[in-house]
């Protein structure tokens, strides 16, 4: 990947764009959809070697989640801002919040990335989000356990499928989370 101009930094933090609730998803050609998982929602935020995982309300948590941080930290970038869910998963592969609320998930908690926020200094926000995505893509092409890109989806996909694509991101991102070893604190 060619190296991007610098720009002015970003704001310390950025809130994330939430999920809201509704009965029955939009359809049309310009809605993308992405499955909201049992997690939380982060803000992964690489500065040079300093990694923060931010949740909603700013608080970080990469000293709670280090495999996620630790695989931020592996990417071949200077800086950057991925927008996305931390989960941590049963002996089946299913996301359980409880795990991570209670600190039940052996510190095997992954980051399910959708989209980039900044890379190398560049504000990625006024890029359209498929620019945005196949970016991020390229960035996690490869194995980094404790992260997997996750795509986007039409109105038509079910649940069931939106589920078994996750698994299979995780999957080739090299977590297990019936395997998945603890990880060193990064950052």
């Amino acid at each position: 990947m060619p190296p991007r101009p610098r720009s002015r930094p970003l704001a310390d933090f950025i809130e994330p764009c939430l999920p809201r609730r509704a009965d029955k998803p939009p359809a049309g050609p310009d809605w993308l959809h992405e499955i909201k998982h049992d997690g939380f929602r982060i803000m992964a935020r690489r500065d040079g070697d300093r990694v923060r995982l931010l949740s909603r309300k700013g608080h970080d948590f990469a000293s709670r989640f280090p495999l996620a941080a630790a695989a931020v930290a592996a990417l071949s970038a200077h800086s950057c801002i991925v927008d996305g869910e931390a989960i941590a998963c049963d002996e089946k592969g299913l996301a359980v919040l409880d795990l991570i609320r209670r600190q039940q998930h052996g510190r095997a908690v992954a980051l399910c990335a959708f989209d980039l926020i900044e890379l190398d200094g560049e504000d990625l926000r006024r890029e359209p989000i498929e620019t945005r995505k196949s970016t991020l893509k390229s960035l996690l092409r490869g194995k980094h356990t404790g992260i997997a890109f996750i795509s986007s989806w039409m109105a038509r996909s079910s649940t069931a499928r939106l589920a078994r694509s996750v698994a299979r991101a995780l999957s080739r991102s090299g977590w297990d989370p019936r395997t998945a070893p603890a990880a060193p604190t990064a950052g």
